[in-house]
């Protein structure tokens, strides 16, 4: 196990190699991996497609033993005119997604009840570019014991709001026929994926119901839309959130546990966006196959999720500076100790008081990821919000940003303390590498932050000469 740890240096990534059978395909897969950056989602404006690839994926009985194995049995649309090169890479993709969509391992029986489960998951190819899947996990129609089939939906674009719906019309339709889904997959597949805020419609014929009109809408702030903070507001306190982001700003290995797969995806997910406008870059699973276990021996930074069935393995691994995080009953299983000091006091503070807020008196999504995401917002404004004055410029327009001048120019010395700990990490590296080639800064939410802070600090200073 661990020389397999130290092999797991990131999520799944894909690379080229020579064709093998298709069986070969999981294993050749999880045995090629590499460190990448895993959490960045771009942004979209629109017009893309909405996705690859709709699959179904079925338990099939393995032929020698009991256990069975989980196997593509529906692909839309089927990809014949591939090159060679193109194919390889497909089969690779292909090959590693049924892992995924039953992460619990092959010890299955048949059911004749079983709670419908919504979760996803993220593979990098070898050319850095991202594929989601999104999962709709349930049992077939039926009344006699059966087995759970897993829709998938693989696209590039982060948006887990909208293809949730996407899979309620999909399990509507399967309730009916396999035949009933392919036409609105089809017309899904010809739409134009809608701007931010923007709403596409589809038709779609229903036998015995007729014509439906779905509307598939984005929110018109983009950034969030990857992301719902509800499962995460469930399972933990405030003061908890905080601290899984403290531990995540520094880098440090974190591992949530949770009996389902949605809890699981939902919660990584929401914690990974506390760090907007920074990426998670190292290790990054939602949901940690049986298989892959192994990454919590990793010794690089990572952030994966756990089934509490396989707690006792967890536990019998070999971790340092873990922050383990128990879903089911909202407590730290292990952590470092010093959570609760990592950011400055006063800033923590202004978190806490924030997020505490008009608790409970919001309900949309939408306002929700906006209260919660906010607080978080700021803490970066106030303590990095000033990055772009300290890049200085050639005359061919490349930057240069002054580190020492930087974090100096903080007059807190408890935020001056945390910035000159965090401009050594991953993240505000990433960050600061883009901002440098760059001549303008981005016209995102965060600049549009920092423009309204620099304001406020004007208004304030003018107040304060006026009362002099």
């Amino acid at each position: 196990m661990d020389g397999l740890g130290r092999r797991l240096r990131s999520s799944l990534r894909l690379k080229r190699g020579r064709g093998g059978p298709p069986q070969d395909n999981v294993g050749a897969a999880v045995k090629e991996l590499e460190r990448t950056p895993e959490y960045s989602l771009p942004n979209f404006t629109g017009g893309q497609h909405f996705f690859e690839y709709l699959l179904v994926v079925s338990l099939k009985k393995k032929r020698s033993g009991k256990d069975y194995e989980p196997t593509i049995t529906y692909q839309f649309p089927k990809r014949e005119n591939l090159l060679r090169g193109q194919q390889e890479e497909e089969e690779r993709l292909l090959g590693a997604i049924p892992l995924f969509c039953f992460p619990d391992g092959n010890e299955w029986v048949p059911l004749t009840e079983y709670p419908r489960e919504t979760f996803s998951f993220v593979l990098t190819n070898v050319d850095g570019s991202r594929k989601i899947g999104y999962c709709r996990r349930l049992l077939p129609a039926g009344s006699d014991p059966r087995l759970p089939r897993v829709y998938c939906i693989i696209s590039c674009i982060g948006c887990f709001g909208l293809f949730s719906k996407i899979l309620d019309e999909v399990e509507k339709r399967h309730q009916i026929s396999m035949a009933v889904i392919y036409p609105f997959m089809q017309g899904l597949r010809e739409a134009a994926f809608p701007a931010p805020g923007k709403t596409v419609t589809l038709k779609s014929f229903i036998p015995d119901s007729g014509t439906e009109f779905i509307s598939l809408t984005r929110p018109l702030d983009s950034h969030l839309e990857h992301v719902d903070f509800s499962s995460l507001l469930k399972c933990l306190r405030f003061e908890q959130i905080l601290q899984i982001f403290a531990s995540a700003v520094l880098e440090r290995r974190i591992i949530f546990l949770a009996e389902d797969l949605s809890t699981l995806s939902q919660c990584i997910h929401a914690a990974a966006a506390l760090l907007y406008p920074f990426n998670w870059a190292h290790t990054y699973i939602p949901v940690v196959p049986e298989s892959l276990l192994a990454t919590v021996c990793c010794p690089t930074p990572f952030m994966v999720g756990v089934q509490m069935r396989f707690l006792q393995e967890v536990m019998d691994s070999p971790m340092e500076e873990v922050l383990l995080v128990n879903l089911c009953d909202g407590t730290f299983l292990m952590s470092v100790g010093d959570e609760k000091d990592i950011l400055p006091p006063k800033l923590q503070d202004d978190i806490l008081s924030s997020l505490g807020h008009q608790k409970g008196e919001f309900q949309p999504s939408e306002q929700i990821n906006e209260h919660v995401s906010g607080p978080f917002v700021q803490f970066f404004v106030k303590t990095v919000g000033h990055y772009a004055s300290y890049i200085k410029r050639e005359a061919n327009g490349q930057g240069h940003f002054q580190e020492r001048a930087f974090y100096k120019a903080l007059h807190s010395k408890a935020n001056r303390r945390f910035v000159k700990k965090f401009v050594k990490t991953q993240l505000f590296s990433l960050f600061i590498q883009e901002a440098e080639k760059s001549k303008n800064p981005p016209a995102g939410y965060f600049q549009q932050k920092i423009v309204e802070y620099e304001e406020q600090k004007k208004q304030k200073k003018s107040k304060e000469k006026t009362v002099k």
